[in-house]
């Protein structure tokens, strides 16, 4: 599943997605694959992850932060400091 994370606090290890459907559930620490959990202001990053409903309420679970490509820049054309003669 993808989602957003909504919110994680470093100190309690704990913290929220929002779901693409619509869901909000709760996402521990030890449920961040790799250990690699959000650092600092997460707030509507990017998530895949899996749910866990064994439990009394959904978990996610196995959740990874999906890196963003970030845009290519343009091309400057015609500039660039040297003069056509």
């Amino acid at each position: 599943m993808r989602g957003k994370m909504l919110w994680f606090n470093e100190k309690k290890d704990l913290g929220f997605i929002h779901t693409d459907e619509g869901e909000r559930l709760s996402v521990l620490g030890p449920a961040f694959a790799g250990g690699r959990r959000p650092e600092g202001r997460c707030a509507q990053k990017e998530v895949e992850f899996a749910v866990d409903a064994t439990g009394a309420e959904r978990q996610a679970e196995n959740v990874v932060l999906v890196e963003a490509d970030s845009p290519r820049r343009a091309r400057l054309r015609g500039r660039g400091g040297r003069t056509s003669r």
